[in-house]
């Protein structure tokens, strides 16, 4: 059987950073260098007819940084959006890097064995059969009415005895339903049970410090039940 290959662009405006990243790319049997750059815009063409399916990515790029690139790749169609390995200097832009997909973070100097890694799971994931589409929205019980919420907005949900608060970017909602029933309605989207009370957004959190993750000035702690899989999905950026 023919070894999947993944077509690989690498954007860095430093020529020495940039040539060292695509010779690890040649090392690697199952990437094709499809060509480098040194900006981001320049690579739209090329994303929007899905030619590229691996992106390596830099931070700290001139014009249009990579962050706010990889974000703006949501946008694209499925079957165009590659997989995105961002790279920086500093460690310091992890987080944002999981808010925008990314599926690995690698700090300058890395190693050819961490790039690998990364690779890796780039392979990995391209591989995985795609996920059914789950429902955009779902209506909460308010008094006497159904009011539709985009899961999207929704930040975090917590439990108030018979009642779940339904906290969204615009306002808060206090439902008539069970913490158990919204889980299970919110399968297929990227929400994680953290605590007893609490279940996140895990694309809405603004910040992390120890077990604990901030939405706003509202801190949710991590309790030991649910920390394997907290730490488990942050692992590479913690």
């Amino acid at each position: 059987m023919m070894e999947q290959v993944l077509k690989c662009l690498v954007i860095d405006d430093d020529p020495d950073v940039n040539a060292y990243v695509c010779d690890m790319v040649v090392q690697t049997s199952f990437l094709d260098l499809a060509g480098s750059l040194d900006n981001a815009q320049a690579a739209l063409s090329e994303m929007e007819n899905g030619a590229i399916d691996l992106l390596i990515l830099d931070i700290n790029l001139p014009g249009v940084d990579g962050v706010t690139f990889a974000g703006t790749l949501k946008e694209l169609p499925a079957r165009a959006a590659p997989r995105v390995i961002l790279i920086s200097g500093s460690g310091e832009h992890a987080l944002a890097g999981y808010k925008v997909d990314a599926i690995d973070y690698l700090l300058k100097p890395f190693t050819y064995e961490a790039f690998y890694k990364a690779a890796l799971k780039a392979r990995n994931l391209s591989k995985a059969p795609a996920a059914a589409v789950a429902n955009d929205h779902l209506f909460l019980k308010v008094e006497h009415d159904l009011v539709r919420v985009d899961i999207n907005e929704i930040k975090y949900l917590e439990s108030a005895r018979d009642y779940v608060k339904v906290v969204t970017n615009g306002s808060t909602i206090i439902a008539l339903s069970t913490m158990k029933a919204l889980e299970e309605k919110l399968k297929g989207h990227r929400f994680m049970r953290v605590h007893r009370s609490f279940i996140i957004n895990l694309d809405k959190i603004d910040a992390i410090q120890h077990l604990t993750v901030r939405f706003g000035k509202t801190v949710i702690p991590v309790t030991e039940q649910y920390r394997d899989a907290f730490k488990a999905v942050f692992s590479d950026w913690l």
